[in-house]
């Protein structure tokens, strides 16, 4: 008996269809064995927590800041702010000084223009090259607080004033008149190395004129007053405008060479004859700062509680409470000039006058006190402005 069994082989259709399906299939397999690797793995990411405690460590070790981009221009401010504040006189002399450069630039281009006058030329160029520099040295005096703390009430009914008080207040003003000469020396230094103004001046001059035409034609001390305006026709009288201009220039060198050497010396002379060291300079400084700046928070804040008890009593009609506030004599005798006494180390005029033995002492300046020139930043610096370090 023959037994026929049906045979489980694949067609050759189905087996085409395998062949074809397999390779996606194994495809499949493959991205799905390699997802659930993934997620059984942790992340080698570090979480936000640990990114914020290793920029912390960072910052600690380093001194690096962390802070975001929009806080970094509000560093850089400060930084610009600290550096005025340390340096607050030299930034001012070189804003003054770039100013006068600056207005002497204008005032040479846009309003000097010479009258070309035999008559007029001289005045005229020293108007211009003068007169600017009173005004600047004038407006050094008013821009200084030591000038107001020394007239403030020396005139006053009853002031007192001795042959001392008047020494010490000349020298004052000679520092005064060394300081309020930064600006118009360096108009005067700038406007000569132009040359513009001191050429016309010179043209009018008649010793400059007979200086200049020495040996030259006839007509040329005539003739020189028109040689800023281009309207001479000799050419040996043309020349003599760069004659002119080298002098200016040779001057306006000569005058900035004088005045840093001059400045050199007094201030090696001051520094030399110092009572106090270099140190100690810097820490008076430092306190004055500090001095002023809470002297002004707390009179700021005494100011507006006495303001407010004031307006309070007037709008209710009744009567202020009483406040402690300084009289006259005590505001008086805080805003005198300083005066250095060896004996008696004082770093302020109100250092000295809170420390005074009795309460109705004077703290006017005795015979030993003395006025030492580096300690002129001592009355200079008051409730508006901070001293250099």
């Amino acid at each position: 008996m023959v037994c026929v069994f049906e045979s489980a082989a694949p067609s050759l259709v189905e087996i085409r269809k395998r062949k074809l399906r397999k390779p996606r299939e194994d495809l499949f397999l493959f991205w799905k064995a390699r997802l659930s690797r993934a997620e059984k793995t942790p992340d080698p990411r570090p979480s936000p927590n640990h990114s914020r405690s290793w920029a912390a460590k960072r910052q600690k070790h380093t001194g690096t800041s962390t802070a975001p981009w929009g806080r970094r221009p509000m560093e850089k401010f400060r930084a610009v702010l600290d550096l005025h504040l340390k340096h607050r006189n030299a930034l001012g002399y070189v804003l003054v000084s770039l100013l006068t450069v600056g207005g002497e630039r204008i005032f040479s281009t846009a309003v000097f223009q010479c009258p070309c006058s035999a008559a007029w030329n001289l005045p005229y160029g020293l108007v211009f090259l003068l007169v600017p520099a009173l005004a600047l040295f004038l407006l050094g005096y008013v821009l200084s607080a030591r000038t107001w703390r020394l007239l403030t009430g020396c005139c006053a009914p009853g002031a007192r004033t001795d042959c001392g008080a008047a020494l010490r207040g000349a020298l004052v003003c000679a520092q005064l008149n060394a300081v309020a000469a930064v600006a118009p020396l360096t108009w005067v230094a700038v406007a000569l190395l132009g040359g513009s103004f001191y050429e016309c001046a010179a043209s009018g001059s008649a010793f400059v004129a007979r200086r200049l035409c020495f040996g030259r034609s006839p007509g040329c001390a005539a003739q020189l007053p028109l040689v800023t305006c281009h309207q001479v026709q000799a050419p040996d009288v043309q020349d003599l405008q760069k004659e002119l201009k080298a002098q200016s220039q040779v001057l306006g060198w000569v005058l900035i060479a004088v005045v840093i050497i001059v400045l050199l010396i007094f201030t090696s002379i001051t520094r030399c004859l110092s009572p106090v060291s270099f140190l100690q300079l810097k820490f008076w400084k430092i306190y004055l700062e500090q001095e002023q700046q809470i002297l002004k928070s707390q009179a700021t804040e005494h100011a507006a509680e006495l303001a407010k008890e004031n307006i309070k009593c007037f709008f209710e009609c009744s009567h202020p409470k009483e406040y402690n506030t300084p009289s006259i004599k005590d505001w008086q005798q805080i805003s005198s000039l300083y005066t250095f006494n060896p004996k008696e180390q004082y770093y302020s005029i109100l250092h000295k006058y809170v420390n005074r033995k009795e309460k109705n002492q004077s703290i006017r300046s005795s015979k030993e006190d003395t006025v030492v020139p580096v300690l002129g930043f001592v009355d200079s610096s008051d409730m508006n402005s901070t001293p250099d370090i």
